[in-house]
């Protein structure tokens, strides 16, 4: 890890799960969501004040929307949310016979469209990495990882299936990242508490705080809106 990098916990207040973070330019501000909590939640990076929307399911991810506002993969369905009235409003139900299943992570590509599956293989985890967790893609096409219970994320070339760099944080439990800040050189990264026994909790005392991470040496680019 370069001497030049710089680790800082920037929201301490503890999330269950925090995952899906995205920078949100027009705003200053990182969006993301604590999934265990059932909350969405607004950091500001001016004010450093934390937000948050409380719903009525786990949430598993969160993206913008071109108009304002954010769409939301809540439980089995998709649904928009308007953050100064804190509506929801449902846009598509699925799997409504499987009680028990619920979105997890999702990206909106390109032209506007979110995903929410859609996997293929493209770097086998060592076992130090643990497993992969939330992603993002940085300004060169490289793809960045979160190893949840490894403690790290990791950056791959997704051309020869490589790792070519490893920054370790300060908490076991990493669940996601993303590029910010002005120029998107800064990198954020949730983490999460739940699933850490009390003996574990005790010696980790950042676990579910949110990391800024500065002096990477590349930068990331803007988020994709959600086209409707």
């Amino acid at each position: 890890m370069s001497s030049s990098i710089k680790i800082e916990s920037v929201v301490k207040e503890k999330n269950r799960m925090g995952e899906c973070p995205v920078w949100e330019e027009r705003e200053s501000a990182l969006v993301y969501v604590d999934i265990n909590s059932q909350k969405v939640c607004r950091w500001s990076s001016l004010t450093n004040e934390v937000q948050s929307v409380s719903v009525d399911a786990r949430v598993g991810s969160v993206a913008l929307r071109q108009c304002g506002g954010y769409l939301i993969a809540l439980g089995t369905r998709f649904a928009l949310l308007d953050w100064d009235t804190k509506a929801v409003t449902t846009v598509l139900e699925l799997e409504q016979d499987k009680p028990n299943n619920r979105f997890n992570d999702g990206k909106v590509d390109p032209k506007g469209r979110f995903f929410a599956a859609c996997p293929r293989l493209l770097y086998h985890l060592e076992k130090e990495e643990q497993m992969p967790d939330g992603m993002c893609i940085d300004a060169e096409g490289k793809l960045w990882v979160a190893c949840i219970d490894g403690g790290r994320v990791i950056r791959i070339d997704p051309e020869t299936g490589k790792r070519i760099q490893t920054v370790r944080l300060p908490t076991p439990r990493i669940t996601s990242c993303c590029f910010g800040g002005k120029d998107y050189s800064e990198m954020y990264v949730t983490s999460a508490y739940d699933g850490l026994d009390e003996t574990t909790l005790a010696k980790e005392p950042h676990a579910g705080e949110i990391f800024k991470i500065t002096g990477l040496g590349v930068k990331g680019i803007p988020q994709n809106f959600y086209a409707a």
